[in-house]
């Protein structure tokens, strides 16, 4: 019984991080018209694998200047962002 429901939850945690990176990353086309703006992101509302984690959506922290979020063209340095990743 305990086998069955651990298998079970580890199947539903693998189903829902696909999905999640499904639904929040925007398609190659989508993002012709977008750029990746870094420390912008609320916590959860990444776009992209970072800081150790490996889905979209999994940041813990808002504005974590590691985390990128797509938006649109000429928005990102608007928002306070940057276009630049940080160095390592």
């Amino acid at each position: 019984m305990k086998t069955s429901l651990m298998l079970s939850s580890a199947l539903a945690a693998v189903i829902g991080c696909a999905a999640m990176s499904a639904n929040a990353s925007p398609s190659a086309e989508e993002m012709k018209k977008m750029e990746k703006c870094y420390g912008v992101a609320k916590a959860g509302q990444n776009d992209c694998a970072a800081n150790g984690h490996a889905c979209a959506g999994q940041g813990t922290k808002d504005m974590d200047k590691a985390e990128w979020k797509a938006v649109k063209k000429g928005t990102c340095e608007k928002m306070q962002g940057s276009l630049m990743a940080p160095k390592a």
